[in-house]
């Protein structure tokens, strides 16, 4: 389950299904990933074809980026079953 967000994009886009803070374009994929991230109860659970899941290094703890667009990728971590400071950014 999500818990908290660190973007507010991406808190209104999960809350309302459509935000004007991110590209149009980009929110169908987005809410895909943030659906499956909600239901996740851990972190491998997110490797999914076409998300490019991979764990950031040097974070503690773990962060972990999932691929939208570019160089755009929702970027998270897990406490216990639940994933926590969900962001919206260009990591790469």
């Amino acid at each position: 389950m999500i818990v908290t967000f660190s973007s507010k994009g991406l808190a209104e886009l999960f809350e309302r299904r459509k935000t004007a803070k991110l590209d149009s374009k980009l929110q169908p994929k987005i809410l895909r990933i943030l659906d499956a991230l909600d239901r996740a109860t851990r972190p491998e659970e997110m490797r999914i074809p076409g998300f490019n899941f991979h764990p950031l290094r040097g974070f503690k703890p773990t962060r972990y980026s999932v691929h939208v667009n570019g160089p755009w990728c929702v970027t998270f971590a897990f406490e216990g079953e639940n994933a926590v400071a969900v962001d919206f950014e260009q990591y790469h």
